[in-house]
């Protein structure tokens, strides 16, 4: 829990772990390669609060304890969501390139602001989501699901993130706007070019603000039964400036764990023998795999953050007005104080959501669209397999998203003959690589990404709100 220290201008003692050379990279091979690894070995080292570098000499708080972090983002009294108070940037010491402006820049949106003007945000966003149809978004997301799988070739290949997971939510969430269906595949290539700082990342910026800028025109001017027109008419008055803002929230950030769930479900389904086994037999089903990534490997794993308003002590250690502090989501879920004798089955007491007054608002149709991502495609393709061997699956080093490269598949519609040899396997063919074009995605979001490289700098204010509809 939270102590504020007696005195303001306390700085901390000179054991304190805080001090420079103690703090562990949050950065790095290690996050994508042994992430659990990595928060066990400071939650023995440091206990629930762990001091960390975001970049080499920027440093901040990873809270990994499941109380602390709920206490963190249940206070804002002591942590505000305001990221115009962190010290480091004021004391000159963030660089003018670095890779953490996208992710702690702040934005007129209902990320980065507390109190009232939050509660205003929140509930238009909440609200809208509210009046969506889950019967509709279900049979919109099949049919999605469906014309993608029926899209691949007759080789009986596929890559899941590429070709499934990575195209599906973009083609639901542009039709819950009110955009028309054909706009999908032209936004996954915008949105790629400008997550991934292609060349073209300056003009699919501009031209991806004009789509939303000129939908909430056009929706102001004639409502429909859709998103925006629903935003635009809540009580909440929000401004054309407002609205375009909030939907980039729901595009990206909400396309953006869409992706890593379903991704992850996937991998959970295909290589983990109580779920491979049991499907089937009914004993585990599609929801339990849910729940399972939620706990173990949550879309977004680490979320920046809040920013201490005042001098105070959170789970031992000392925190000074301005400090950074992210939330630990993936190491909160591990903290073995909220795990009991039978494991975490049937329980969704995760913080994958967030916690607090910023919890995420669109947990629900979330779900529902990862459920039926999935279930549309065990349905399909009942025997897929991986086409490589599970450890050989590489994720991207994100300290933010927990996310794979690439899921590569067999299905046995097309597989050739097994070779009978019980160390063999059969040999998987990426996808032919496409040329970009208004109706295919880029070739960065297909398998031209190589095996466990570094995604290029993001650069673009648009991909700031990537992973953070979890993180709320």
């Amino acid at each position: 829990m939270t102590t504020p220290l007696p005195d303001a201008g306390t700085t901390p003692p000179p054991g304190c772990p805080m001090h420079r050379g103690a703090a562990a990279p949050l950065f790095g091979p290690a996050v994508a390669d042994d992430p659990h690894g990595l928060y066990a070995r400071l939650r023995a080292e440091h206990g629930p609060v762990a001091p960390i570098e975001l970049e080499p000499g920027v440093e901040a708080w990873l809270v990994l304890g499941y109380p602390e972090l709920l206490e963190l983002t249940r206070n804002e009294q002591l942590f505000s969501k305001d990221s115009r108070r962190w010290r480091v940037p004021k004391e000159g010491r963030l660089a003018a390139d670095s890779r953490l402006l996208p992710m702690t820049s702040w934005r007129p949106t209902l990320l980065n602001l507390d109190g009232a003007e939050h509660q205003r945000l929140r509930a238009a966003v909440a609200d809208t989501l509210a009046r969506i149809d889950h019967r509709q978004l279900r049979a919109t997301t099949e049919a999605a699901a469906d014309a993608l799988i029926d899209s691949w070739g007759p080789d009986g290949t596929a890559d899941l993130i590429a070709q499934y997971a990575r195209r599906l939510p973009l083609l639901v969430f542009t039709q819950l706007l009110g955009l028309p269906a054909e706009a999908g595949p032209h936004l996954i290539e915008l949105i790629s070019h400008f997550v991934d700082s292609s060349e073209k990342s300056v003009r699919a910026n501009a031209e991806f603000q004009a789509i939303l800028v000129d939908l909430v025109r056009s929706r102001r001017e004639e409502p429909g039964a859709d998103l925006t027109s629903w935003l635009l008419a809540h009580d909440a008055g929000l401004s054309d400036e407002e609205a375009v803002h909030h939907l980039v929230v729901i595009l990206v950030a909400g396309n953006e764990t869409t992706i890593n769930w379903t991704g992850n479900t996937l991998r959970l389904l295909l290589t983990d023998r109580r779920f491979r086994n049991t499907l089937a037999g009914g004993r585990l089903s599609v929801s339990d795999a849910l729940d399972e990534v939620l706990w173990r490997d949550p879309p977004t794993q680490n979320f920046p953050g809040r920013w201490a308003t005042g001098d105070t002590v959170l789970g031992g250690q000392y925190i000074t007005a301005g400090d950074m502090l992210v939330l630990g989501l993936a190491g909160a879920n591990a903290d073995p104080s909220v795990h009991g004798p039978d494991g975490i089955g049937g329980n969704r007491a995760h913080l994958a959501w967030g916690a607090g007054r910023h919890v995420c608002p669109a947990q629900h149709p979330a779900r529902l669209i990862v459920e039926t991502a999935v279930e549309t495609l065990l349905h399909r393709l009942p025997d897929l397999q991986l086409a490589v061997p599970a450890p050989e699956l590489a994720w991207r080093p994100s300290p933010w998203s927990r996310a794979l490269v690439d899921l590569p598949v067999l299905y046995s519609a097309f597989t050739p003959p097994r070779p009978t040899a019980p160390h063999e396997r059969p040999t998987w063919t990426p996808p032919p690589v496409l040329p970009p074009s208004s109706s295919t995605p880029s070739a960065a979001t297909s398998t031209g990404r190589t095996r466990g490289s570094a995604r290029p700098a993001l650069r673009s204010w648009w991909n700031s709100l990537a992973g953070w509809w979890s993180g709320r």
